[in-house]
């Protein structure tokens, strides 16, 4: 069950016209809930996969959904960060 209150969601995926939200406080590990809704319920510009909105849940339904391009760009440039760094590690000594 979702407890009633304000969220920081991630779009996790699109599939159907059904997009799964990623719910936390702040970003934080725990107390992370799943919420599934049509994705005629999130703005136009977050019907994407990790996209950051601030939403509010009532009865675990959706009612509050607004997109948040800046910490969806900071989201996108940490997991690019990331990836060019596991890119750029050296080869295993079996591999070279």
């Amino acid at each position: 069950m979702i407890p009633d209150d304000s969220y920081i969601a991630v779009v996790d995926e699109i599939e159907n016209e059904l997009a799964r939200l990623e719910l936390t406080h702040d970003g934080s590990k725990t107390n992370r809930y799943g919420l599934v809704v049509d994705t005629a319920q999130l703005p136009a510009a977050a019907r994407h996969q990790n996209a950051v909105l601030s939403v509010c849940v009532t009865d675990e339904t959706l009612t509050k959904a607004e997109y948040r391009p800046t910490k969806t760009q900071r989201r996108r440039d940490s997991v690019q960060t990331r990836f060019d760094r596991l890119a750029d590690r050296p080869p295993d000594s079996d591999d070279e």
